[in-house]
């Protein structure tokens, strides 16, 4: 039986994804409401991009999540590395103003630094407000995976408490759905015998690096 630790560490992965799928899956149903109601040509064909938008960042969101928080793949150990450029790039697909950057030489990648790839882009993602460039890389080398993440853009901006939890040095009362994800790279990469370096605060860029055993 799980403890409950792990119960409510997975509680939080499920609040952070379910917050990050209001807005669109909220969106359909507006959309929806206004397809019933609405007689006018023009204004129907708007409600229709509407939904059409709405259902791809919803399926984009959802495509993303299952690779950086679940079991995707089944129990294999690797993902093939298109699919995880799919989702990172479809992840920022609905704002663009985020361009990704890919520094990836296989065709697979072993399950465990994609997940930490996957998410670390996630929160470099999320401190580029205004956009701005990610930089992604993931290689093997001396018996380890090492990874790279490196964002900058306008307004760049990243809680601190997100630099503590990949640190490791934020408390389990720091844990939350805003956190959950650096926490959990943290922990992944610890368990492996790895470590997670961030960049200073006062860089005008933001660098994190992850270096895992084989």
């Amino acid at each position: 039986m799980a403890d409950s630790k792990s119960i409510d560490f997975a509680s939080l992965l499920c609040s952070r994804l379910c917050h990050d799928l209001l807005n669109p899956v909220g969106a359909l149903n507006n959309g929806l409401e206004l397809l019933a109601d609405e007689t006018d040509a023009d204004m129907r064909d708007q409600c229709m991009t509407l939904l059409g938008d709405s259902a791809r960042t919803t399926a984009n969101k959802l495509k993303f999540y299952r690779l950086a928080f679940g079991s995707a793949g089944g129990y294999g150990d690797t993902l093939p590395t298109h699919e995880v450029k799919s989702a990172v790039e479809g992840l920022f697909a609905s704002t663009g103003r985020v361009a990704v950057q890919w520094m990836l030489a296989d065709d697979s990648l072993e399950k465990l630094p994609a997940k930490i790839l996957l998410n670390l882009a996630l929160i470099a993602g999320e401190a580029l407000p205004r956009g701005g460039t990610l930089t992604l890389g993931l290689e093997s080398r001396d018996g380890a995976y090492e990874v790279a993440v490196h964002g900058e853009g306008p307004r760049m901006t990243l809680d601190p408490d997100l630099r503590r939890a990949l640190s490791g040095v934020l408390g389990d009362d720091g844990i939350s759905s805003r956190t959950v994800a650096a926490t959990m790279v943290h922990q992944l990469v610890s368990e492996r015998g790895g470590e997670v370096i961030t960049s200073d605060s006062e860089q005008p860029f933001i660098m994190f690096g992850a270096r895992i055993p084989a």
